[in-house]
């Protein structure tokens, strides 16, 4: 079939403005070919056998949509007993719904179009017993991606062909398909008899596994859950929780076994390999042999999906052990084609960035400027809007998100300044250099330029960490330590290897894996009855009926679009974006029903503004309320209250400048007056992709008061792409 008729989106990183004419690309030759057209998600979804009845009744079983979304609040929010109780309530009684108990909401909610199924298998490993049965509760995960795949939620996100991404004459790395490994997937340069069929689709596959505790104090329950998505869907999307592009695939077991404790993790690692084994087997034979799916415009593709006797524990544990192996003698991935941990195992930011920052730097400082001086330093900052304010100081803290990990990372470097004695300056040059080599692993976008400046400066901190040693900030339990033997930092020598081969790391960061822990264990936990034996069960069944939900809504967006689907994927255009894939795809397919959204809203668009000021290129929106906060102030007042003595020759230069140097009555530089903000909002297009804004920051300037005695300022730096023009143009939209 010619992929030409059908409109493809082009993808992030080889969107070009008309005013960002260097970036160039070219598309593998022989990728991601279309066999024709294929059953769409609607159309799955009306092969359900009630298909017939909601011809005349959108919401069967439910009355309408009313009532189905009374179902769904009671349903994602309540327990049985709570909905029971909430249907018996007088109120109730004035127009009572449809369904008369809880079980029979959960059981006309299970009984709608549903995800692929779930089902349970218990294992053994002979000799050794276990304490309980190990049941592992699944679903077969190519069902999974295939339903990921078709969702047209994503179409207008998603890319299938491996492309090279030229910034000028550097290459330029992103989303998977811009790394080196796709194409070598695509056309195996070094073996060409792996090399995968003409036409090929990759679906590279994305893995996440985490264990939680799910009790808060007592009770010692933990999970472990899988999850997984494809590398295929645009990074900024795939990253947001709400936007369900992760699913759940298992809930693994967490045996005991009754053996001696030198064997209980082996026997563990051996039953999770296994479980993988089973979950993932399917996409393995996808790998070697490829499978036909459909994408959520219904168009068929050849799918790839690229990661002594064994059983004498205590003879094969010991043999391990002389080469630093585990002892699992069959991982999961062994018969995975394409499946290489050199590769596949990517550096995450999370943990061996974040935590490292955490576990080590931050400890370094604080022993070198000592707790009381650096919680001092913290909480003399003035209070930023957004920004996490430490006003008890750092020393304390056993436990931080990732956010607040990146506000104490902003500010640490001038905190350790001066700090004492050992505080020295190749002490701070070193700990800046790690800093900034964290601060540029997170880029969302690499150029071999920006890759060599992040490898430079860890080689930086490596070339100077001697001062850590010197300051005597790194320390064990028997006193100062001289070696940096820390597995996170050594990972970090693999990062541009990484990039090169996969793409950026934020996009294989485990804070959307964090999130997933919370909404896929910890909250559907709370609506359990909580018992050891079944609490799993009823956690894979309240995420079914959340998946139901989700899919019973898109299906009557679907059926409520009057246009074809395909005329639903736009050609990017040169309007700057905030990412939400549902409410985008609600918005194109059935705009009526955009009110009715409940997810979360995108952040404001201050440049859509039509009474707002623009710089004059465009790169920058700034937004003030309707009211100032003064109103007709002198200049002169100004001048004292701010302590500003030339801003009234700024403001002469500026109208003369502003003015074209035509002489103007309008305004005298002596009775003059102005309106005055405390505060306003910039916002900025992303450095990385003009297309996407960033979110606004507010920028305070409040003057020195009884509540505020030293004022509150926020610094700002400001490029200015034309050094000549020292007082740049700034465009007023309209009047308000």
């Amino acid at each position: 079939m010619d992929s030409d008729s059908v409109p493809f989106p082009v993808p992030p990183a080889l969107y070009r403005r008309h005013n960002d004419p260097i970036i160039s690309g070219q598309y593998h030759p022989s990728s991601g070919f279309i066999y024709g057209r294929g059953e769409t998600l609607l159309d799955k979804l009306k092969a359900d056998e009630n298909e017939r009845r909601r011809k005349h009744a959108m919401y069967y079983p439910f009355r309408d949509d009313g009532e189905w979304d009374l179902g769904k609040f009671l349903a994602k929010h309540l327990t049985l007993s709570a909905i029971n109780e909430f249907l018996q309530l007088k109120w109730v009684n004035r127009e009572k719904p449809s369904f008369k108990s809880a079980e029979q909401l959960v059981g006309w909610i299970d009984a709608l179009p549903g995800s692929p199924s779930w089902q349970c298998t218990t294992l053994e490993l002979p000799p050794y017993k276990s304490e309980r049965p190990i049941r592992l509760i699944w679903r077969d995960a190519r069902e999974v991606v295939q339903d990921i795949v078709s969702n047209p939620m994503f179409a207008n996100y998603m890319t299938f062909d491996p492309h090279v991404v030229l910034r000028g004459a550097e290459r330029e790395y992103s989303e998977f398909f811009t790394g080196d490994r796709a194409h070598h997937i695509q056309v195996d340069q070094l073996f060409t008899h792996d090399q995968l069929i003409e036409g090929a689709t990759i679906i590279p596959i994305i893995i996440g596994s985490d264990k939680t505790p799910v009790t808060k104090h007592t009770g010692g329950l933990e999970m472990h859950p899988v999850f997984v998505t494809v590398g295929n869907i645009q990074s900024d999307v795939r990253m947001q929780a709400t936007s369900h592009a992760w699913r759940c695939v298992a809930f693994m077991p967490i045996p005991s076994f009754d053996v001696h404790p030198d064997f209980q993790t082996l026997l563990v690692s051996r039953v999770f390999h296994r479980c993988m084994d089973i979950v993932f087997g399917s996409l393995k034979q996808s790998a070697q042999t490829g499978y036909f799916m459909t994408d959520g415009l219904g168009c068929i593709r050849n799918c790839f999906t690229p990661l002594a006797d064994p059983w004498d524990i205590k003879k094969f544990q010991k043999q391990a052990k002389l080469v630093k192996l585990l002892g699992v003698h069959q991982p999961f991935w062994r018969d995975w084609k394409f499946a290489d941990p050199a590769f596949f195992l990517n550096g995450e930011i999370l943990h061996t960035c974040h935590k490292f920052f955490f576990d080590h730097i931050l400890k370094w400082c604080k022993e070198v400027a000592g707790n009381y001086l650096l919680d001092t330093r913290y909480k003399t900052q003035h209070k930023r809007i957004a920004v996490r304010h430490f006003g008890s100081g750092v020393s304390h803290i056993k436990q931080m998100t990732g956010r607040e990990h990146r506000d104490i990372q902003r500010t640490i470097v001038p905190m350790i300044a001066g700090a004492g004695a050992n505080s020295t300056p190749l002490f701070v040059y070193s700990i800046r250099s790690m800093i900034e080599f964290i601060y540029q692993a997170q880029n969302p976008t690499h150029t071999n330029s920006s890759l060599a400046s992040m490898v430079g400066a860890l080689k930086e901190f490596h070339a100077t960490k001697q001062a850590v040693v010197d300051a005597e900030g790194r320390r064990g339990a028997k006193g100062v330590r001289d070696d940096f033997n820390i597995p996170k930092l050594e990972l970090m020598q693999s990062f541009a290897r990484n990039i090169t081969n996969n793409g950026t790391l934020m996009q294989y960061t485990a804070d959307v894996t964090e999130r997933l822990l919370i909404t896929h264990c910890k909250l559907p936990f709370e609506r359990t009855s909580r018992q050891a034996a079944t609490f799993v069960d009823q956690i894979v069944a309240i995420l079914n009926r959340e998946e139901s939900m989700r899919r019973f809504d898109l299906y009557h967006i679907l059926r409520l679009s009057q246009a074809p689907l395909e005329n639903a994927v736009l050609q990017e255009d040169e309007e700057v974006t905030t990412i939400d894939p549902a409410l985008s795809f609600i918005s194109r397919v059935a705009p009526e029903q955009e009110h009715s959204f409940k997810g979360p809203r995108p952040f404001r668009n201050h440049f859509a503004n039509p009474k707002g000021f623009h710089s004059s290129d465009g790169a920058i929106a700034f937004h003030v309320t309707v009211q100032p906060d003064h109103t007709g102030i002198l200049v002169v007042e100004m001048q004292r209250d701010y302590n500003l003595p030339h801003a009234m020759q700024y403001i002469v230069d500026y109208i003369n400048s502003a003015s074209g140097g035509t002489p103007t009555s309008l305004w005298s530089p002596t009775t003059g007056k102005v309106d005055l903000w405390y505060k306003f909002r910039i916002q900025l297009q992303s450095s990385f992709r003009s297309r996407y804004l960033t979110k606004s920051q507010a920028i305070q300037a409040y003057p020195c008061s009884p509540e505020r005695p030293f004022g509150t300022y926020d610094a700002v730096l400001l490029i200015r792409p034309n050094a000549a023009d020292i007082f740049g143009k700034f465009v007023y939209l309209g009047s308000s």
